[in-house]
């Protein structure tokens, strides 16, 4: 009995042992929870750390001549550990009312007072990442950085510098919407979107440590993994000429009161974008880069599209451009008129005339004849050109074009003729420009390009070659009838304020209406003017278009309000770039004794000038042979036979003007002329028949 009364006493004290222990935990559990809890948590958060990323430095952005066009400049956030265990009571109290002074002198923001009082409530409250001022520069920071209490050294000071890099374009507007931007709460645009991943380099991580409030603060002055800048892109753009388009561009949109308009300046041989400026009005004669028109922007292009229509016809031999159409009254196509601006001076026209002068009948009857029973040949002739698809450009945002085919919704009875001068469709003022340079590149479409290259640390890692979309988009003959047809435009037609003695312009004016939403073209009329073309003529450098929407001040042709802008552009261009110049191929001296050259032509002429010359002359042709081309050769020249026979299409290349037209007219012939030298193209294949009365289209250089 006596042995189980031991053991159940055990077993109570053992209990309340326990009990006691338990009871004791339960207290100091609650004492740590909601008495000192406040105390611990804070303390536990000044213990928490962690990594979080640095960004890297931005690459740069340069343009094609070197200057620097975007760029990220450092910019400082400071705070200051106010509770710094260095910074005693004393040295706080002693320094605080000459820090808050200097804060107030810098930064000219609060009172030397508010500055004062905010640093000793943070001090008071254990502030441990009080924040000083955001947006310091490098300058204001260097200046900081030897003010009371922070020259005490980093540890001593508190001072807790935060590097943040800000995004700088050195020429303000100058291509801004191109050069685009990036940020973490909009969609990226421009080179800055397209190029983000070469740009934006590759983060670095920093030690930092959690306050309370969820603040976190860095441990080093320095990130562990320190961050790799990023990659420097270079541009096509020249910031001179990008400079000379947004001023005449600027300029005539205030002239015109204009809504918004656009230049874009391509190398043609390369398609690099030399300039590109795109103005909206903001406020009255306010203007500013806000949407990049240029290549977002889709509208009726009006009669600038009149180049492709011609050319379809041309390619098919639908047409040349010696037949006449009527021209003298609006044509009916269904229930729609179609009307000229201004009517045609004579009854009849040549579809050379109708090109010269922008006439939508004579164009819109020339194409209906030939399509009407096949309208699906005529749209298949325009994507064959590289209609009706996007181009792939290297920055985002570029408008798909809207393009009907034959049996599409929406494809009427009137949709061939308004479709043939630029209407029932959209495109943008890229897509244009590029089918024009493809004009002047000898029938080679390529794509707009704005990056040359991509450097890292000063070396070329990637270069950006020129990418072609159609090899060819006509014929020689066809590009040849095309470029006489632009130039005769500028000398002859609707852009005749264009043609300048010093060098020659070729292009094509545009008008269009623009539709008013559901209403059509009915109601408050508005319009856009523009001209889209290259020079020099006769070898082009560089393809441009100017469009000007809106213009309210009476004007609204293109000629007259978009052609101004494109011949200043050209005009400085032209006057500044030297490589556009002719050059002098060789320098010949009184005692230069090589055999002078000759070009294909009138035997008894060249016969004449070699002997004046002294130079021995062997024959290999008949006496009767009047047409010659020559071999040079050291100390003397042998002439050898062209060949010409009746009702046979004669090579003319080779021989001057004068040569050329004479042999051809003789042959039944007329004859149409571009550019100046020496014949190098012609429109009809010699060894062709002849047919009495046509026109052979000659290029010249």
């Amino acid at each position: 009995m006596k042995i189980k009364t031991d053991i159940v006493l055990r077993v109570y004290l053992a209990y309340a042992i326990l009990l006691v222990f338990a009871i004791a935990i339960t207290g100091r559990i609650w004492d740590l929870q909601f008495v000192q809890g406040k105390k611990w948590r804070k303390l536990a958060d000044s213990l928490t750390t962690g990594f979080v990323n640095v960004d890297a430095m931005r690459g740069s952005i340069y343009s094609e001549d070197g200057s620097l066009i975007a760029t990220s400049m450092p910019e400082y956030e400071v705070h200051m550990d106010v509770n710094t265990d260095p910074l005693t009571d004393d040295i706080f109290a002693d320094k605080v009312d000459s820090l808050g002074r200097c804060l107030a002198n810098l930064f000219a923001d609060r009172s030397a007072a508010e500055y004062t009082k905010g640093l000793k409530m943070a001090r008071a409250e254990g502030e441990r990442y009080y924040l000083i001022h955001r947006k310091v520069s490098f300058s204001q920071l260097k200046e900081l950085k030897a003010f009371p209490i922070f020259n005490l050294g980093k540890y001593k000071g508190g001072l807790v510098i935060i590097q943040k890099n800000k995004r700088v374009l050195p020429f303000k507007e100058l291509a801004a919407r191109t050069i685009g931007y990036k940020t973490a709460t909009v969609q990226p645009v421009g080179l800055e979107g397209a190029y983000d991943s070469y740009i934006s380099g590759q983060s670095g991580k920093r030690l930092m440590q959690r306050l309370a409030g969820n603040v976190w603060m860095p441990i080093n002055d320095d990130a562990e993994i320190a961050p790799v800048d990023g990659c420097d892109i270079i541009s096509t753009l020249n910031i001179n000429i990008q400079d000379v388009a947004q001023n005449a561009l600027e300029k005539q949109l205030i002239a015109q009161n204009a809504s918004s308009g656009t230049v874009i300046l391509m190398e043609v041989a390369t398609g690099e974008i030399r300039a590109i400026a795109n103005l909206n009005r903001v406020s009255e004669g306010v203007y500013q880069e806000q949407y990049n028109t240029a290549i977002g922007a889709a509208t009726e292009p009006g009669s600038t599209f009149k180049l492709a229509s011609f050319m379809v016809a041309l390619e098919d031999g639908k047409f040349n451009l010696e037949d006449t159409v009527d021209v003298s009254r609006p044509r009916a196509f269904r229930n729609r008129i179609m009307r000229d601006a201004h009517p045609m001076k004579e009854p009849r026209a040549t579809m050379l005339k109708v090109f010269e002068e922008s006439s939508n009948v004579g164009t819109s009857v020339a194409i209906w004849k030939a399509y009407k029973n096949d309208p699906a040949k005529f749209v298949e002739g325009l994507e064959r050109m590289g209609f009706g698809k996007q181009m792939g450009l290297q920055i985002p945002g570029e408008a798909k074009p809207q393009f009907k085919h034959p049996g599409d919704k929406g494809w009427s009875g009137t949709t061939l003729p308004w479709l043939s001068i630029g209407y029932e469709q959209t495109v943008s003022p890229m897509q244009i420009l590029a089918f024009y340079n493809a004009v002047a590149n000898n029938g080679k479409l390529v794509a707009p390009k704005f990056v040359k290259e991509i450097r890292q640390m000063g070396k070329t890692i990637k270069m950006v070659d020129t990418k072609v979309l159609v090899e060819k988009i006509a014929s020689d003959a066809t590009l040849t009838q095309a470029r006489l047809m632009l130039e005769s435009v500028v000398k002859e037609g609707t852009a005749k304020a264009l043609s300048t003695s010093v060098f020659a312009i070729a292009g094509k004016t545009g008008t269009a209406q623009i539709a008013n939403g559901k209403a059509g073209y009915r109601g408050n009329l508005r319009y856009q003017g523009s001209f889209c073309g290259y020079f020099p003529a006769d070898n082009p450098k560089y393809s441009m278009i100017v469009v000007i929407n809106e213009p309210s001040n009476q004007l609204y042709y293109g000629g007259a309000v978009a052609g101004p802008v494109f011949k200043e552009v050209a005009d400085k261009v032209y006057a500044t770039c030297l490589d556009i110049h002719p050059g002098i191929d060789k320098q010949y001296s009184i005692n230069d004794k090589s055999v002078p050259v000759a070009k294909v032509g009138y035997r008894p002429s060249i016969e004449y000038v070699y002997n004046k010359l002294g130079v021995s002359i062997s024959a290999n042709v008949k006496k009767s042979s009047n047409w010659i081309h020559t071999e040079q050769y050291d100390n003397s020249v042998a002439i050898n036979e062209v060949p010409l026979s009746q009702n046979i299409v004669p090579n003319v290349k080779g021989m001057g003007l004068q040569d050329a037209i004479y042999v051809l007219e003789n042959a039944g012939m007329h004859t149409a002329v571009r550019g100046n030298g020496k014949v190098v193209n012609q429109s009809i294949t010699p060894g062709a028949a002849i047919q009495k009365g046509s026109t052979i289209f000659l290029e010249l250089k």
